[in-house]
């Protein structure tokens, strides 16, 4: 089972910060959904930045669309981790 969503934050480039209920902060990168029809209102900059925490499980945006839980926090990197690789 995942942990559960505190708080979100978009940040630059399309990515996500999210901070889990056991203290995690981690980045989640959405620029590969992003190619998917389903994504399409939130490639548009202003309305990323409005995405918001979902039921305490998941993140979504204004017009529904949403991320899998699971995909959030397997697919995201320790902000530790993050921040290492940008300095490669």
């Amino acid at each position: 089972m995942c942990p559960k969503l505190k708080e979100v934050k978009a940040l630059e480039d399309y990515k996500v910060l999210l901070t889990f209920r056991n203290g995690e902060q981690r980045i989640y990168d959405m620029k590969e959904l992003l190619k998917y029809d389903f994504y399409k209102n939130i490639r548009d900059k202003e309305k990323f930045q409005k995405v918001k925490v979902a039921d305490g499980i998941t993140i979504e945006w204004e017009d529904g669309e949403d991320v899998d839980p699971c995909n959030l926090y397997i697919n995201s990197k320790p902000v530790r981790e993050e921040d290492n690789e940008s300095k490669k």
